[in-house]
């Protein structure tokens, strides 16, 4: 089937989705993590697959650690299938509600987008929370995942669509397209794709951004940063740099740049090259960093690096207003983190770093939309517009105005004797007589 067809085929599916009783998407999503438990053999063996596939080729180590959809893995996807079950329904939630007159009220509810075109890279993992938050929230998705985890993401699409089905789902809402020149042709599909939201490389972000008039959610880049202030405790801030860089360096949220205040860099510093050598870390400094401890030097392109590897660059700084206008040069809208004591300092920073994400006293490895409590992400949006930072289902819907009336004329509320509107507050629910046409 061509990809026109199917975004044909998934729009038609996708009003259906729209229509659906949450408690029939439920039983949908709890069916798909059974079926994703008691597959999970021949999802493994279709994982191990692709991985020795990907090996040959020379897969990134990066790319390859993405791949990987094993045992926990696995086991971790199921809960954030049933955790997404357990969410509240995000279609049909009242924003606002405002009576124009006797008789005339008007609604703001929340709506699926429609359907979703979701590229990415060697996530399997991605494409299973991706299938769950587009139930939950009424959409319809076109999945397009790397080459290397072909086996994987057609076994993956295979189950969950027919589980999906089984529950009451219509045929088509959950597709996938395998080619290069599938995703080409999917860039052009505007009448047919609502919303395009890719997950990879930051060249494979640009080009998506650049090729299509589809909306785009998303981010290029992960360039984030932790600051390390003159009044920080440097016990946390090592183990918060730890955490950051170390805990798993193949994502967004992993830190690339510490920066640290001259107050502190003298103790800091080794302090902070004795735990990077323990984890195998290189470091790359500035000049003034590289007084305080032995490390290989860094210029300006260290800055603008996303590693996604175990390197860390390190800038020594005049204080908490050179951090700033240093992550609001180089940064990337992602996530940025200060380490400190002082209360003043840390907002501060969080009101003048223009970021998704802004901590205090956390690692920046908190980003993400499991962490969250939102279930699962479909990414992080860097966007300021619709959805910014981890996007789960909230992030899936947008709204509609429901206006019930009883005859109203726009003739009525015209001219010098029109009647005046009242736009008075109501509570925030569509009463069943309304539903019904009788208010």
């Amino acid at each position: 089937m061509q990809v026109k067809q199917m975004a044909g085929q998934a729009k038609k599916a996708q009003i259906h989705c729209s229509a659906l009783p949450e408690k029939v998407r439920n039983s949908a999503l709890m069916r798909m993590a059974e079926i994703l438990m008691k597959e999970r053999d021949a999802v493994e063996k279709a994982n191990r697959e692709d991985l020795r596939e990907a090996e040959k080729d020379q897969l990134a180590a990066p790319l390859l650690k993405r791949l990987k959809f094993q045992g926990p893995k696995i086991e971790q996807a199921c809960r954030g299938i049933e955790e997404v079950s357990a969410l509240p329904d995000p279609v049909g939630r009242i924003l606002s509600a405002r009576l124009l007159d006797e008789g005339l009220k008007l609604y703001q509810v929340t709506c699926p987008i429609g359907v979703i075109g979701m590229i990415f890279e060697s996530r399997p993992d991605a494409l299973v929370q991706m299938a769950a938050l587009s139930l939950k929230s009424g959409n319809a998705v076109l999945m397009k995942g790397g080459h290397e985890a072909l086996r994987t993401n057609r076994i993956l699409v295979d189950l969950l669509s027919d589980a999906a089905e089984r529950a009451g789902m219509p045929s088509g809402w959950l597709q996938l397209v395998e080619t290069r020149e599938d995703v080409k042709e999917m860039l052009g599909l505007d009448e047919h794709i609502d919303l395009l939201i890719p997950r990879g490389s930051n060249q494979f972000v640009r080009y998506i951004m650049d090729h299509s008039n589809i909306p785009v959610l998303g981010h290029a880049d992960g360039i984030t940063h932790l600051y390390i202030h003159e009044k920080a405790d440097l016990e946390m801030a090592v183990d918060l740099a730890d955490d950051s860089k170390n805990q798993y360096v193949a994502v967004c949220n992993a830190l690339e740049t510490l920066l640290v205040d001259q107050m502190v860099a003298r103790d800091f510093l080794p302090r902070l090259k004795e735990r990077m050598d323990e984890r195998g870390t290189e470091l790359r400094g500035c000049n003034r960093t590289r007084e305080y401890a032995e490390m290989k030097p860094a210029d300006d392109s260290d800055w603008r690096t996303e590693y996604l590897d175990y390197i860390l660059s390190v800038k020594t700084v005049d204080g908490i207003d050179e951090a700033i206008e240093h992550i609001n040069t180089y940064g990337s809208g992602h996530t940025d983190g200060i380490v400190t004591a002082d209360r003043d300092a840390a907002e501060k920073f969080m009101a003048l770093v223009d970021s998704a994400g802004v901590f205090w006293n956390s690692s920046t490895r908190f980003a993400d939309g499991f962490r969250y409590g939102l279930g699962a992400e479909v990414g992080i949006s860097t966007n300021k517009i619709h959805a910014r930072g981890p996007v789960g289902l909230e992030g899936l819907t947008i709204y509609k105005w429901k206006l019930y009336g009883s005859g109203q004329k726009v003739a009525d509320y015209s001219g010098d004797t029109g009647r005046s509107f009242l736009h008075h507050e109501l509570p925030l629910r569509i009463d069943e007589n309304e539903r019904s046409g009788e208010s």
